[in-house]
């Protein structure tokens, strides 16, 4: 086997990128089953069930091979994870929060004008003798232990997907592709992976993810190949979303259709997730014009 490596590391030069992106993730699911079938068993869970609250351990088991897969993957390509836009340096955590605070800043935006113009509402719970507005304070919201723990998880997935898509994949398929056409499939992968959970509600969600990925690639960009940025814009998604639906915090009023305010209340399977995006986008590209004229 390990002549195998060996001569899978000399050939490397000479096989297409496409070829080694798809070694990659077949090594990665053949690596991750066997954890999966036992972990499978013990939860008492097999397709097509709905995963609910058996997605996070799976989830886990999946992502914690991930560095291996990683290690083995840069050591075939003679490179290091440097090369990817991970470092760990001061400069990086200073991105990283820069990220979340523009990821934190944009949701706001979105979920606050979509309360103004009246599409979404506050959560409603009912009292003792009528049902009255929850009374919703945005630091109980954020800061209680539930919503810190999503947000530590928020920075593990981040760190973990910007990585292999923005980080690994990115790369590689540079080695055959233009910047652009190599972000387009990395991101055509990347949004195409999350079916692997819930497929019902992630189609919908298909071209908001596709085009997530390719503003996370932007972010790497604009931060001069780091991979900082891109991690704590991704982490404040994943932790205000994922907040605000554990929290059942806002409910859609009726009055914009699903499509604009997102499919199954999902943001990203609406048209104003899809402005967040673009409008995202439109900052990196504007912060990256500017660095570059200095």
């Amino acid at each position: 086997m390990w002549n195998s490596i060996t001569n899978l590391r000399l050939l490397s030069p000479s096989i297409p990128a496409i070829v080694k992106i798809i070694l990659f993730f077949s090594t990665w699911i053949v690596v991750w089953l066997p954890a999966a079938i036992v972990l499978a068993i013990a939860l008492k869970w097999h397709p097509p069930q709905p995963l609910g609250n058996k997605k996070l351990p799976l989830l886990a088991s999946l992502y914690a091979i991930v560095p291996f897969i990683l290690w083995a993957t840069s050591w075939i390509e003679n490179t290091s994870f440097t090369n990817w836009g991970w470092e760990l340096q001061p400069a990086v955590l200073m991105s990283l929060l820069r990220g979340l605070g523009l990821g934190i800043i944009s949701l706001v935006i979105l979920f606050g004008l979509q309360l103004t113009a009246g599409w979404i509402e506050l959560k409603k719970s009912e009292t003792s003798t009528e049902t009255v507005e929850k009374n919703i304070n945005f630091w109980t919201l954020i800061l209680n232990p539930a919503s810190l723990l999503t947000l530590l998880l928020g920075l593990w997935i981040s760190a973990t997907e910007e990585l292999i898509f923005r980080g690994c994949l990115q790369t590689i398929l540079q080695q055959d592709y233009s910047v652009l056409i190599a972000a387009a499939i990395a991101s055509f992968i990347f949004a195409i992976a999350h079916l692997i959970w819930t497929a019902k509600e992630t189609l919908p969600q298909l071209p908001g993810l596709w085009l997530m990925g390719m503003v996370l690639t932007l972010a790497r960009i604009a931060d001069n190949g780091s991979l900082g940025l891109a991690i704590g814009i991704h982490a404040a998604w994943i932790w205000g979303i994922t907040t605000v639906d554990t929290e059942g915090a806002i409910n859609p009023t009726g009055r914009a259709p699903e499509w604009i305010t997102g499919i199954a209340a999902k943001p990203l399977a609406g048209a104003a997730g899809i402005l967040l995006l673009l409008a995202t986008a439109t900052l990196l590209f504007l912060t990256q014009i500017s660095v570059n004229q200095r």
